[in-house]
C-alpha cells in the first residue's frame, strides 16, 4: 500500500501521516502511536514522502515541506 498515488497527490494513510507531521509529530514511532498505522508501514511511507518532496528528515526526525502542508490544506 503506497502513501502516494499516481497522480502525486497522498492517499489515506499518507494523509494521515502529515497530517501528524503538520502537528509536530517527527518520529516514526509518535506517527505510529497517532495514526494508528504500524511502525513498518510508517518508516516505509516516510521514505516514500521524503522521496516525493512532502517530507524532510533532519536528524533522525522528519518535518513536513511547504509542498505537503500545501497538498492538505
Amino acid at each position: 500500500m503506497a502513501c502516494i498515488r499516481p497522480d502525486g497527490k497522498p492517499t489515506e494513510s499518507g494523509t494521515k501521516m502529515l497530517r501528524a507531521l503538520k502537528s509536530g509529530l517527527g518520529s516514526p514511532e509518535e506517527i505510529a502511536k497517532d495514526t494508528g498505522l504500524p511502525l513498518f508501514r510508517v518508516r516505509s511511507g516516510l521514505r516514500e514522502l521524503t522521496q516525493a518532496g512532502l517530507a524532510i528528515e533532519k536528524d533522525g526526525k522528519h518535518e513536513l515541506t511547504e509542498k505537503g502542508a500545501k497538498l492538505i490544506g
